[in-house]
């Protein structure tokens, strides 16, 4: 059974989509089969494997809204072991289509479920809001990977995803784990840069993942070629430290 992990921070330009994008190519270059849910109606992780939305056979809005199977949704990437379940701008009116399905919060997780052997990893880039759409990715998740910005601003978004992750715990899905918390954007010249990632420590321990994921003129240079950075430019920091997230990750489950 496939291990699914919710990307998730309602606060906008943390770096959730570079981080699945990423993530995902480099733990199915680690040998695991992986498969990304683009939950997000920007599409953007879509766009970054160089995947026209127009040419899916069907995307997750189908699949959610319609009922299409997940099974057969999937995209092959430009990465061997790795999938795609697209989005598209029609993501956007599902929040409304879903108010009247029955048990409306597990439409995703009833999804998932078909399809979920067939993968080690399911990676869902949520949208950066707590709506409808966000809820239903944290109920069928596992576990939950937070990116946080390596800026002051971005420690106060923490709280109130927290506190949804707490009442979503409670009331729908009993299982749901912190994965960790993810520094992005990191400069490690800046000393604000470095009191956050202390100040996280200091507060979360153990879920803090000790790969950081620094600014990287490569990691925004790479989706515009429809490529992950591992496979645009392999040796750059922004692959590497992918890499060094994704082996961190499997370590932690292996000996969970």
């Amino acid at each position: 059974m496939g291990k699914i992990i919710a990307i998730a921070n309602q606060k906008g330009g943390v770096g959730k989509t570079t981080t699945t994008i990423n993530l995902a190519a480099s733990l199915a270059a680690e040998g695991k089969k992986t498969l990304i849910i683009d939950a997000d109606p920007q599409a953007n992780s879509t766009s970054g494997y160089g995947i026209d939305p127009k040419k899916m056979p069907s995307s997750i809005y189908e699949c959610l809204v319609d009922d299409y199977p997940m099974e057969g949704s999937q995209v092959a990437t430009c990465c061997e072991n790795l999938h795609l379940i697209g989005s598209r701008i029609d993501l956007a009116g599902a929040e409304i289509e879903l108010i009247n399905k029955p048990s409306r919060e597990n439409v995703m997780r009833r999804a998932i479920a078909a399809i979920a052997p067939s993968y080690d990893y399911i990676l869902i880039d949520c949208s950066p809001s707590l709506g409808l759409i966000t809820v239903n990715a944290l109920t069928a998740a596992d576990s939950v990977i937070i990116p946080v910005q390596a800026e002051y601003f971005a420690l106060e978004g923490i709280t109130k995803l927290l506190n949804t992750i707490r009442i979503i715990k409670s009331r729908l899905n009993p299982a749901l784990e912190i994965e960790g918390f993810l520094l992005t954007m990191y400069d490690a010249r800046l000393r604000l840069a470095n009191q956050i990632y202390e100040e996280l420590k200091g507060h979360f321990g153990d879920m803090v993942f000790d790969t950081v994921i620094p600014r990287n003129i490569r990691l925004s240079e790479a989706p515009s070629h429809g490529l992950p950075c591992l496979l645009y430019d392999p040796a750059s920091r922004g692959a590497t430290s992918h890499i060094s997230l994704a082996r961190e990750l499997i370590n932690r489950n292996n000996q969970g």
